[in-house]
């Protein structure tokens, strides 16, 4: 189990880490505009290189798409960044270039925006499940489901369907539609992304071609949706991870204890824009991404939390249910022994 500092345990003093945390949470302009520049140029250059390989090998193409799409991630960061209006100071500044991200990731910002501070609001909060999170059921509530019911859930936790085919249905599709709970802002926001795509898309059919576009962009997304919901789903689906009923919920707790330390290689901690160190992220949503690092380092207290590696974080690809008795994620086969327990019992 990760441990968590015992002055920010529930019901404990909380002024040490909010003044751990608060140095951190003033952007800074030069800092982010290079990030803007060191992450839109390359992007935008690879985007151009793999459109003209396409009249070498669709190969050269295809290798270089895991590169584009790894700054089409750190594009994302960005977009994360300004929804919590800690990229700039300026509001407007974090809308505008919300909304630009948002295009480039075909993500409507202010519908997002919502949902993910739902998301941070009630994250292993199992009686506040729902909205902007991964569909996760405890054991209970999963035998209680009609036969049909196990078998979408089964579909939809079957990693296949969770890293490949649902990113590309959430970014391709599920984004260009409102929620019926939008604002009309959120609404509007919607349109006006869906129209900047459609910009794009006939910019590109006069320029280079539909065929050539999507035989670019295709990979591009497919990649960098899956290295990304992979990323959303790995930050709270681990080893040793919080979940708790509401009343005992616990605000500091399920940061250290519910937000994974992803101890990322250098190289893709960089390209992930440092969201790894996502227990200080959800300590403090405030923080831009560059800061993430020196307040984990500069900060003992934080340390103190379990990181987790790439290595590590494989076995949560077999984690499906929360087991609430014994407080940790299992997979199905916890459904075949139970129900062998339970024949057994009502043998006896």
């Amino acid at each position: 189990m990760s441990s968590v500092p015992a002055a920010d345990k529930p019901g404990s003093n909380k002024v040490s880490w909010r003044h751990a945390v608060a140095k951190y949470e003033h952007p800074d302009l030069r800092r982010s505009v290079w990030q803007v520049v060191n992450t839109l140029t390359p992007y935008f250059v690879l985007w151009y290189v793999m459109y003209r390989s396409l009249e070498v090998s669709y190969w050269i193409t295809l290798a270089l798409s895991a590169l584009t799409a790894g700054f089409l991630v750190r594009i994302f960061i960005i977009f994360h960044d300004c929804g919590h209006a800690s990229f700039f100071k300026s509001q407007k500044a974090n809308d505008i270039w919300g909304f630009i991200a948002g295009v480039l990731t075909m993500s409507p910002y202010f519908g997002w925006r919502r949902e993910h501070a739902m998301h941070h609001a009630t994250a292993g909060d199992l009686d506040r499940r729902g909205v902007g999170d991964i569909w996760t059921l405890t054991v209970k509530e999963y035998l209680e489901l009609s036969p049909s019911r196990r078998l979408e859930y089964r579909l939809y936790r079957n990693p296949l369907v969770m890293f490949v085919i649902g990113p590309l249905f959430i970014f391709l599709i599920r984004h260009r539609f409102a929620q019926r709970t939008a604002s009309n802002r959120e609404r509007h926001s919607v349109y006006w992304t869906n129209l900047a795509i459609g910009g794009i898309v006939a910019l590109m059919h006069a320029t280079i071609g539909i065929k050539a576009f999507v035989l670019v962009q295709l990979p591009i997304v497919m990649i960098a949706s899956a290295v990304g919901v992979w990323l959303f789903y790995v930050q709270h689906q681990y080893e040793g991870v919080y979940w708790e009923r509401h009343e005992k919920w616990d605000y500091v707790t399920v940061a250290l204890q519910g937000s994974s330390f992803y101890k990322l290689p250098k190289i893709l901690q960089w390209f992930t824009g440092n969201i790894g160190f996502h227990h200080i992220h959800h300590l403090s949503p405030r923080i831009p991404n560059y800061y993430l690092e020196r307040c984990h380092e500069e900060n003992p207290m934080f340390q103190e939390v379990r990181s987790i590696t790439l290595l590590d974080s494989v076995k949560s690809f077999a984690f499906r249910l929360w087991d609430e008795e014994r407080r940790q994620l299992v997979g199905f086969g916890c459904i075949k022994d139970l129900q062998s327990k339970q024949a057994m019992t009502s043998h006896q």
